[in-house]
């Protein structure tokens, strides 16, 4: 984990790669719990079943690997002396490649852009979730975030 002493530490490191989250494990249970809360259920259009017999497992949609995010980025980094940091919201999301159910997900982590408001700093992070022994990514998120001193 990076730990950055203040805003001005974190703004600097502008362009940077920060590092990346522990893996992920995306079990049947979490998903379940993940629909639930959501207020869907795992045999609604979204989940894609394989056939009966299929090696293919279920794969979730990418709303789970977004609620993910903020999990994976205070995995990555930490900001001393800020006095809270909140979601701002998303610029781009991308989903490359699908989510299987039992996969290994990780999110990396890197600084694109900070832009001084009053009162604090809007920090942009991109995001990109990667599936354990998968070349494509499973999701590329802009994500801003809104830093208060």
């Amino acid at each position: 984990m990076r730990n950055f002493s203040g805003l001005d530490e974190l703004v600097s490191a502008k362009g940077e790669h920060l590092g990346y989250s522990e893996w992920f494990d995306l079990t049947e249970e979490r998903v379940e719990k993940f629909a639930a809360a959501a207020g869907f259920s795992t045999q609604e259009p979204g989940f894609r079943r394989a056939a009966e017999g299929s090696a293919v497992s279920t794969v979730h949609p990418g709303c789970l690997t977004l609620g993910l995010l903020p999990s994976m980025m205070r995995a990555v980094f930490t900001v001393e002396r800020a006095r809270s940091g909140v979601n701002f919201g998303l610029e781009k999301v991308r989903f490359p490649c699908p989510v299987e159910v039992g996969a290994r997900v990780r999110g990396g982590a890197e600084l694109s852009g900070a832009q001084g408001v009053p009162g604090g700093w809007l920090v942009s992070v991109r995001m990109t979730v990667r599936i354990e022994n998968e070349r494509r990514p499973a999701c590329v998120a802009d994500t801003v975030s809104l830093f208060l001193v």
